[in-house]
């Protein structure tokens, strides 16, 4: 068997000759496809859970498989993209053609309904199969947007950034979740609210087939070393032996941290536009939501500035107060006015976890294997909190046994406990952020 090689330079011409600007064409690339993609990832993970809620059934169980399944689907295509694109050295075509296809599944939800199935398969029961169909579909979108956006982007994402100003950029991409919300809440909500579900998708998957096409142009793949002479699978398994996690401790910690705030979030974030418009009773929800998601990006923005400046480390423990503060708010919030102050408190923390997570991440990833370790991040970030936090969601909301009736019809609403159960879940962040203040691995983590 061949020794695998690193070959190619490993320079970062679009950081800058000082290693810390980057310039106009590379934080174009970073906020279009940042922004995009996070819109693709909202609707994809609060509107098509509403979509469900709403057009096929109000189990939440239901919404934590296809949760669970998706999370899945994208894990396996960020570790395996990933590691072709480590191989290859190339970035661009994965992000452009990725884009593409990523948005035509995102339309074709638009063309799923129960009648639908029932029109297809009169003997069967159409609200199980709509769910399956709805799954499928969620899994294919899911595999190709993480395709694209986890594997290529950002893999291309560290390929361009330096230490020096990755604080920065992690700070500007933390708030595009947010701005995306926005985004969606502000301009197509309503379409949403009057059931207008195809219109809703067909725009949103069309502008991210556009923005797959600008890709092309924008985006310059950068010289980054190239692994030669190992197996793919070796590739694709290489993060998940024993001994490249001994190699890597500070790379596993910032993952496990990650991870841990992950399950966290994924405890009440699929049920959030449930809990404030059912449970809360706000009918200018989408008001509430745009002004929180709107103070916690300008908080982000402004204290991401000095992310680089105080350390990752060093940030990241006060931060987790912020979140859990803000969760406990959120318990305890009732009427417009108290939700909007706890979700301010609870976004804001919310942002400002990831911002310095993100970056630790990033320094501690081997550069010949950016791509590699963006599977890694799918797994611990993505994969494991959604195979736990919706059930323990759903738990939560099944065990209260809250209800309301809707034209007749009885359905399960989330109540306010599925924050404490975040907030008991985020306390075990204390384990691995602790421990990396105890390491304090120097230059790599800026602590």
């Amino acid at each position: 068997m061949s020794v695998p090689t690193v070959t190619g330079p490993a320079t970062h011409s679009a950081a800058g000759r000082d290693g810390e600007r980057l310039g106009r064409r590379a934080w174009t690339s970073l906020v279009l496809l940042g922004f995009v993609g996070q819109l693709a990832w909202t609707v994809e993970n609060m509107y098509l859970n509403v979509f469900v809620y709403d057009t096929i059934t109000d189990d939440p169980n239901a919404i934590a498989t296809m949760v669970a399944a998706s999370a899945l689907a994208a894990t396996m295509a960020t570790l395996l993209i990933g590691a072709i694109s480590d191989r290859s050295g190339r970035r661009r075509v994965f992000i452009a053609v990725g884009y593409v296809v990523w948005g035509a599944t995102t339309a074709a939800f638009g063309l799923l309904t129960v009648d639908g199935v029932a029109t297809l398969a009169p003997a069967a029961d159409a609200v199980l199969l709509a769910v399956i169909a709805v799954i499928a579909l969620d899994c294919l979108m899911s595999f190709l947007g993480s395709g694209a956006n986890d594997a290529g982007f950002q893999a291309w994402v560290t390929d361009v950034t330096r230490p020096a100003n990755r604080g920065r950029v992690e700070s500007v991409l933390a708030v595009m979740p947010l701005l995306a919300m926005l985004a969606v809440f502000g301009g197509f909500d309503g379409l949403t609210r009057a059931g207008q579900w195809r219109t809703f998708f067909l725009i949103v998957g069309g502008i991210i087939a556009m923005v797959g096409v600008l890709a092309w142009f924008l985006v310059r793949d950068e010289p980054v070393p190239v692994r030669r002479g190992e197996r793919l699978l070796g590739s694709v398994l290489h993060g998940l032996r024993p001994a490249t996690v001994r190699a890597n401790p500070g790379l596993y910690l910032a993952l496990a941290a990650w991870s841990i705030w992950g399950v966290s979030t994924q405890v009440f974030l699929p049920y959030l536009i449930i809990y404030v418009q059912r449970y809360l009773d706000i009918d200018g929800y989408a008001l509430v939501l745009g002004v929180v998601l709107l103070g916690a990006s300008l908080v982000s923005v402004i204290v991401g500035r000095f992310l680089d400046r105080v350390g990752r480390v060093s940030f990241l423990l006060p931060a987790v107060g912020v979140y859990a503060a803000g969760l406990l708010a959120m318990y305890l919030a009732r009427g417009t006015g108290q939700a909007i102050a706890a979700g301010l408190l609870m976004m804001s923390g919310f942002m400002l976890v990831l911002a310095p997570i993100g970056a630790l991440v990033r320094d501690f990833s081997p550069p010949e294997r950016a791509g590699h370790v963006q599977g890694l991040r799918m797994i611990f970030a993505i994969l494991v909190p959604m195979l736990i936090g919706p059930y323990l969601g759903a738990a939560v909301i099944t065990g209260a046994g809250e209800t309301y009736a809707d034209l007749g019809v009885v359905k399960q609403v989330p109540t306010p406990n599925i924050f404490l159960a975040a907030l008991a879940v985020l306390a075990l962040i204390l384990v691995p952020v602790l421990t990396l203040r105890r390491r304090r691995y120097g230059s790599a983590a800026r602590a």
